[in-house]
């Protein structure tokens, strides 16, 4: 049986590369999981938990040793020796920041499956440790700049004054500046956001953000879904922009990463000059060389102004669980789709753009860097089509309306001649009415009928109630007529409240309506961190 070994971290790293919980649904795909002593103590799963679960508890050289070795981050030279001659190992290896990691992998017979590199596209959102990673990430940094600000985030009017509440800017609306504009709206804060994206203005107006445009003549769009370089034309309207929020904002969030390259400084240290004292940045980026001036990655830095500069790498190990638990989600989607007979043999298809894409090294050999997979989240230009012409409307022959009429007024005028008295004056009245009510209603907007309900339902409890008091008549035909009249008025009026009840539930503030769906866009700079 394939054993999937689970490894302790290194010093410094509080997830583990599966929980407790994932463990049953791996034992369902029929791998057999071994899990190194203390692997989940940082992460508040003790060995207990994955002994519950199913899991064998072993030392460190065991775990290594198994056929499918599991972690967050990249092995280190000192750990590759470990590995069994043809294992499999997975993680966030960073194929193209750290080279050398996947160099060592490719010196042995060894299969290297990068999460960090799955495509973004639909099928594979469910595997994407970039994005669960960078929700975690969006989220905490607010909480990191909360814990700073010395303020509150929501206005408030209070019997000692008035407080106004705080504003915030956000640098990237990607996963994790989506996360930060949410979090930090909800906590009430005036929140503004930059993207060299357009696209994603509705996605910053969806969680409370207002989206901040850089006008220049070119259009940003991504075709691999993670962010590009961006002009100097927009460097420069953008560097304007930050640097006249800076002087405004209290805090300032910055998310911009590019994929194989070194963070865009964004802030500069005149932009963090003009922000007033105890202002607060929070330098996601820090750990890539940063996009604030400034900021240190792993520390918090105060300048002589007073703004503090956070550059901690481990946003998303400082929620340890639930990071932990959303990566052993992806691993285990991967792992799924890795087995799909559900026999505990994997097997790696390069014709899936997701296994190909994920395959850095296989049996040895280097397959870094895959293919493109060409994908784009802005909309699609229209296409010029030839115009359709409408259907002419059917006409009606003239004949068939002049016999028609001549049919209801000879109709008319036998009743009028034989019926007795008032069934004529009656008849005559119904006409009438038909006529009026034809011309009246038939020049109405379409728009404007559910309105009339209201009036028609009225005019029908008038014919019911009439009808009602006919049916005590004497003549056979009046009493036909008033049951006649009855049923009618009565559909009509219970139709009518139908139909009013439907349209008022629409604008009901207690109606479930759809959420949007939320579309997962890369951050400014691209790497759902």
């Amino acid at each position: 049986m394939t054993r999937i070994g689970i490894i302790a971290e290194a010093d410094g790293e509080t997830r583990v590369a599966i929980a407790p919980p994932t463990v049953a649904k791996l034992l369902a795909l029929g791998y057999e999981v071994s899990v190194e002593s203390g692997a989940g103590a940082a992460s508040s799963f003790p060995d207990a938990a994955y002994s519950a679960a199913g899991a064998h508890i072993v030392d460190r050289t065991t775990a290594w040793s198994c056929d499918i070795v599991v972690t967050v981050t990249a092995p280190s030279a000192d750990d590759v020796p470990l590995l069994a001659d043809g294992a499999t190992v997975i993680g966030m290896l960073a194929p193209a920041l750290k080279p050398e990691v996947r160099e060592s992998l490719a010196t042995r017979r060894i299969t290297a499956l990068s999460l960090d590199a799955v495509p973004r596209i639909s099928r594979a959102q469910s595997m994407d440790v970039l994005s669960s990673m960078a929700n975690i990430s969006g989220y905490r940094a607010v909480v990191e700049a909360a814990n700073e600000f010395g303020r509150f985030f929501t206005g408030q009017v209070t019997a000692a004054g008035k407080v106004p509440p705080a504003k915030v800017l956000i640098a990237g609306a990607g996963v994790a500046g989506l996360a930060a504009i949410g979090t930090a709206a909800s906590l009430g804060a005036i929140v503004r956001a930059t993207d060299p994206r357009p696209e994603v203005a509705d996605q910053v107006k969806s969680v409370g953000g207002e989206y901040l445009p850089v006008e220049v003549a070119e259009t940003m769009e991504s075709s691999d879904g993670y962010a590009k370089a961006t002009s100097e034309a927009y460097d420069r309207r953008a560097a304007e922009i930050y640097s006249e929020q800076a002087a405004d904002v209290d805090i300032i969030i910055t998310t911009a990463l590019i994929p194989g390259r070194a963070a865009p400084r964004l802030i500069t240290a005149a932009d963090v000059a003009a922000m007033k004292p105890g202002s607060v940045i929070v330098d996601m980026a820090a750990a890539q060389g940063g996009n604030v001036e400034g900021s240190v990655a792993g520390e918090r830095v105060v300048t002589e102004n007073g703004v503090i500069i956070v550059g901690y790498t481990d946003l998303a190990g400082r929620l340890p669980a639930q990071a932990s638990q959303l990566y052993s989600t992806n691993v285990y989607n991967l792992l799924a789709l890795l087995t799909p007979a559900k026999d505990g043999q994997l097997t790696i298809d390069f014709e899936d753009v997701v296994q190909r894409g994920v395959t850095i090294v296989r049996g040895g050999e280097s397959t870094w860097p895959p293919p493109p997979v060409q994908v784009s989240a802005a909309p699609k230009a229209p296409t010029a089509t030839t115009p359709v012409e409408p259907p002419e409307p059917k006409k009606t022959s003239p004949w068939r309306t002049v016999i028609a009429m001549a049919v209801a007024a000879l109709v008319v005028f036998v009743i009028a001649a034989f019926a007795p008295a008032p069934i004529p004056q009656h008849v005559t009245v119904l006409v009438l009415a038909i006529i009026v009510g034809f011309f009246v209603i038939g020049k109405v907007h379409h728009a404007l009928h559910t309105p009339l309900m209201s009036v028609t339902n009225a005019i029908s409890g008038i014919i019911v109630v009439g009808a009602m008091l006919q049916l005590a008549s004497g003549e056979l035909v009046v009493q036909i007529l008033a049951a006649i009249a009855v049923l009618l008025a009565s559909i009509n009026i219970f139709g009518g409240f139908a139909v009013t009840r439907r349209m008022l539930a629409m604008f009901s503030k207690g109606a479930a309506a759809p959420a949007p769906a939320r579309a997962q866009a890369p951050d400014k700079a691209g790497a759902k961190r």
